[in-house]
């Protein structure tokens, strides 16, 4: 993981209340998930505002389309793609 990601991805098939942790340089953090996530897929370590360019191992993966609390889970109904998009190109060199 990378200190400015946003999400983190499950190694395994995780269920709702579960306390995750994990670590962020020489930090140990946890999270308490707020919904089932799938092997593979991310949830969020830290609240992410609407509008967000979201980040996992330090890159950017997407951009927030709603509001997304610490511990949901972060997939295609809550962020979009936003690479190679030429509807998003004044805005993306606005940002």
């Amino acid at each position: 993981m990378d200190m400015t990601d946003h999400v983190a991805t499950a190694l395994r098939d995780m269920k709702i209340g579960e306390e995750v942790h994990y670590k962020l340089g020489t930090n140990v953090f946890q999270v308490q998930l707020l919904d089932d996530v799938a092997f593979g897929h991310k949830f969020a370590i830290l609240d992410i505002d609407e509008g967000w360019k979201v980040r996992k191992y330090g890159e950017v993966i997407g951009r927030a389309t709603v509001p997304i609390a610490k511990g949901k889970h972060v997939h295609i109904h809550n962020i979009e793609g936003i690479r190679g998009r030429g509807d998003q190109a004044e805005r993306e060199a606005s940002q």
